[in-house]
């Protein structure tokens, strides 16, 4: 067994995902009433692009905005609430729902202006080609 040394500045560190862990049982955004959810996103390296898929389930084409602005990459949104509540009862709301943003420095390396964004099934792919230099290149042995 070993003996883990106690930080302080680590504890302090955590905080506010501790918080944000409590209070988003309740369903409540503790540190930024604005957002109330931030979508899953993975992001592969591929030999000729990256990838970026985020999962958006249940929004439309037209709910999505894809920008870039110097070096980032802005993914932003709002999946609006299904609930009506004069029709149905409701006992317990899982979903989030609310405005979202999401954020990625792209490298140097890339061809930002040939940037490609498709949507289906609920999930959004953002492929960024990687320039020529970028490239992986061959060498012969001789």
């Amino acid at each position: 067994m070993s003996i883990i040394r106690w930080n302080p500045g680590r504890t302090l560190m955590n905080l506010p995902d501790e918080m944000d862990r409590f209070f988003g049982d309740f369903g409540l955004d503790f540190w930024n009433s604005d957002s109330v959810w931030n979508p899953a996103v993975d992001i592969t390296e591929k030999s000729d692009s990256y990838e970026v898929k985020a999962e958006l389930p249940g929004m439309k084409k037209d709910e999505i905005k894809i920008s870039r602005e110097d070096d980032v990459l802005m993914i932003s949104g709002e999946r609006k609430s299904e609930q009506d509540e004069k029709k149905d009862n409701y006992h317990r709301i899982e979903r989030r729902y609310g405005k979202f943003q999401r954020s990625f420095y792209l490298p140097k390396n890339v061809k930002a202006n040939d940037i490609k964004a498709n949507y289906k099934d609920g999930v959004l792919t953002v492929t960024i080609p990687k320039s020529e230099e970028a490239k992986p290149k061959e060498i012969a042995v001789s």
